[in-house]
């Protein structure tokens, strides 16, 4: 048998070509992982829950399989994690919330379905803030997860369990969800790469709904090459999700060794302020220079409505959330609180049941959306956030008449340390400052990693592309990731 830290090293491409040939089995695979995540998890946080009786099942079943000549999906045996926001048949899903802490979900979502047609083995359901609505997973009904680089510090959010799982070895990838950064923000954070597709370009059917319009899935890796290898099993058009996108999903992988000569990045002049951390500032520009060096032309461009964005996206988001989460009223399915005796009623029974199964995150945006929706307010805040957004989508179709892609830092600041932000809203919200503007957009966009702070913590590289044009953000990022050659390291966790 290999040596745990080298099996839980390999790359999702590198295991799935291994498993393919032979070379090494599903079943040991898993058990390293499983080994690993007993042994390390409890110092991290990013496992909400760990199926090893399911896991090993399927592990064997594929090993069973290969061995009879069948030929099996891409990701044959490779481990991944799923952010607890997917609905996954038979297994605990709580989107991080008490109100959901019972639940199990009688069927899979479109994108759970497609990783297990791909091969993959979800290991379990990782951490996440509560809903999708935080930037750093303090708001985790049950647990923080902590940065496996430094313990003392966040791991981004909202997908932090997903993005600490990949960086601490604990799987070989894992889904994430981003409605305003939530896969590349705690993916520069950890040092990894996490893209978001555009929106419409993965399936939403089965993934608990934060708001509707602004999020997406994606995947969660530690190479360029694993994020196209994921993409291609989980991009296409889905029936069962109106907003799917009915075009052809492309070949990734075709485009990894192309190079960016002849391609033009553009640099926003509203992404490159003052308050950016200093390292990361640096990273960013010795990233461009790299590129510049591989042949790539670099020119300023302006995103004239970035100043709005942050305002913009936090109405639509809250009244996009009130509204989803009108459903978690204790009448249907999780946690319900009983009303209380004498003249209870109803709307008692609503009210103990929200007011016991929501955090204060969750319950500050619900009233934030209400607000926003009620009448005579709704033309006041949430029209005019609409019109802001189509004000920034057009700041975007502008710069894309000039550049192929567009570059910056994806956050601020490398991870910050626990609770120093939790009695600031504002200044957690700022966080997501450089990656919500996509969201609203509805474009593609991606983190690579691009350095280090002197403390060692991850600093992460933003490529921004046109709508349904992942494969040039993939070309660049690959580009990038090979001529720079950072060192691929699983973090050690102490």
């Amino acid at each position: 048998m290999a040596d745990l830290s080298e099996l839980v090293s390999l790359s999702a491409a590198e295991a799935a070509r291994k498993i393919a040939v032979r070379e090494l089995s599903a079943t040991e695979l898993c058990k390293a992982y499983l080994e690993r995540i007993f042994e390390v998890d409890p110092h991290l946080g990013a496992y909400l829950t760990v199926t090893p009786d399911r896991v090993i099942k399927r592990a064997t079943d594929i090993d069973i399989a290969l061995d009879r000549g069948e030929t099996l999906g891409p990701l044959a045996g490779v481990p991944i994690g799923l952010k607890d926001i997917f609905v996954t048949h038979g297994v605990v899903t709580t989107a991080g919330s008490k109100i959901l802490e019972h639940w199990t979900p009688p069927y899979d979502g479109t994108a759970v379905e497609r990783m297990n047609n791909a091969g993959a083995i979800a290991l379990g359901k990782l951490n996440m803030d509560e809903f999708a609505m935080g930037s750093s997973n303090e708001n985790s009904a049950f647990k923080p997860c902590r940065n496996p680089w430094d313990t003392t510090r966040v791991a981004g959010g909202s997908s932090g369990g997903s993005a600490a799982a990949v960086a601490a070895g604990l799987c070989a990838v894992a889904l994430g969800t981003d409605t305003g950064g939530s896969i590349r923000q705690p993916a520069a954070m950890c040092g990894c790469v996490g893209i978001k597709p555009t929106y419409g370009r993965v399936s939403r059917y089965g993934v608990i709904a934060f708001a509707s319009s602004l999020d997406q899935v994606g995947p969660l890796t530690r190479t360029v090459e694993d994020a196209a290898l994921v993409l291609e099993s989980l991009c296409g058009f889905d029936p069962l999700d109106s907003t799917s996108v009915n075009r052809p999903v492309p070949r990734y992988r075709d485009v990894l060794d192309k190079g960016v000569a002849g391609l033009t990045i553009g640099l926003p002049k509203e992404y490159f302020v003052d308050g950016t951390d200093p390292e990361v500032r640096a990273a960013v520009d010795a990233a461009v220079e790299v590129l510049r060096g591989a042949g790539a032309d670099v020119t300023e461009v302006s995103l004239p409505h970035t100043e709005h964005a942050l305002a913009a996206y936090y109405i639509i988001a809250p009244a996009e959330a009130s509204s989803n989460l009108a459903r978690y009223d204790g009448v249907r399915y999780g946690l319900r609180v009983p009303e209380g005796s004498g003249d209870a009623s109803l709307l008692d029974m609503y009210r103990r049941t929200r007011g016991a199964g929501f955090g204060t995150e969750v319950k500050r945006r619900i009233m934030l959306g209400t607000y926003a929706l009620r009448s005579g307010y709704y033309d006041a805040y949430y029209r005019k956030a609409q019109q802001v957004r189509a004000l920034i989508k057009r700041d975007f179709d502008n710069a894309f008449e000039r550049v192929d892609v567009i570059l910056s830092p994806t956050s601020p600041t490398p991870a910050f340390t626990l609770g120093d932000k939790t009695d600031d809203p504002m200044a957690m919200y700022l966080a997501d400052v450089f990656t919500l503007s996509c969201n609203l957009a509805g474009l593609p966009g991606m983190s690579v990693p691009c350095g280090r702070t002197s403390a060692g913590l991850p600093i992460g590289l933003q490529l921004l592309g046109k709508p349904l044009d992942e494969a040039t953000l993939l070309q660049v990022a690959a580009c990038y990731e090979r001529e720079a050659a950072w060192p691929r390291a699983i973090a050690e966790v102490v």
